[in-house]
């Protein structure tokens, strides 16, 4: 009661929207950047598990942005890390991390363990298999997105919206697509990016109608300037149960 008073004060919120966020799971994809300040809120608001899955190791070009981490952490693996500091923050929610790539195989088990998958991976193909198997199972994924001083947020397949292949329909090559080693980053920016994915995910966890499904938030850091975009659902989009058969025949094919 008191850790979260002053949320359960919110007339929208109250003890049984605490208790909703309490029973709510959230899978965390990618704890960098943007997976930073998911978790910090996500955490604080009383999500009662989080997922974090994150192959990479702390460098010390990570700290400028990745809050998480302190110079301390370099070598040692982002989700791990990850935990130790959101379980010692609330030791009241379970963490789970997972120090490895989430590709077909993992997202087939880990996905439909979780109600909300936050899309916080700057690998172009995993946000494809996220998408995939979010829509298959049925689960809402909030997305997020950083370049140079521009930002992204969409809620994607909550309540019949469209999804992340709805907005890119086809995979762009890399030389299309560079993440922020490769095109820089304003340090703040996924403070701010980040801090608008953990609100929607909340608000979905609440069962709030004003999220971002169905659109995408741009945010202009230099200008302070935000747009929002309609997106159409893809025509060519494949029923949730075609596809989830799909994806198991492949990754049946595959191992």
């Amino acid at each position: 009661m008191n850790r979260y008073q002053r949320q359960i004060v919110l007339e929208d919120v109250g003890l049984i929207g605490q208790k909703q966020l309490s029973q709510t799971r959230v899978l965390v994809v990618g704890a960098g950047g943007l997976g930073a300040p998911v978790l910090w809120y996500l955490a604080a608001a009383g999500i009662g598990k989080l997922g974090i899955v994150d192959f990479d190791t702390v460098e010390s070009s990570n700290l400028n942005r990745q809050t998480l981490y302190t110079p301390g952490d370099i070598g040692q693996f982002k989700a791990t890390c990850a935990k130790n500091v959101i379980q010692s923050f609330n030791p009241e929610i379970e963490v789970n991390a997972y120090d490895v790539m989430l590709d077909l195989g993992l997202a087939l088990s880990l996905i439909p363990e979780y109600d909300i998958i936050m899309d916080c991976t700057d690998h172009i193909p995993t946000r494809y298999v996220i998408d995939d198997v979010a829509y298959a199972y049925g689960r809402t994924t909030v997305y997020g997105a950083i370049y140079k001083h521009e930002g992204q947020v969409a809620v994607f397949n909550h309540q019949g919206s469209p999804g992340y292949r709805c907005l890119f329909p086809d995979m762009p090559s890399e030389a299309n697509a560079p993440n922020c080693a490769i095109a820089g980053v304003l340090g703040v920016l996924p403070g701010v990016i980040g801090s608008i994915q953990a609100n929607e995910a909340i608000k979905v966890a609440l069962g709030h109608q004003t999220t971002l499904k169905g659109m995408v938030l741009h945010y202009d850091a230099r200008h302070h300037k935000t747009t929002t975009i309609r997106i159409p659902v893809h025509a060519s989009r494949p029923d949730p149960k075609t596809l989830s058969d799909r994806l198991k025949s492949q990754l049946t094919t595959t191992v």
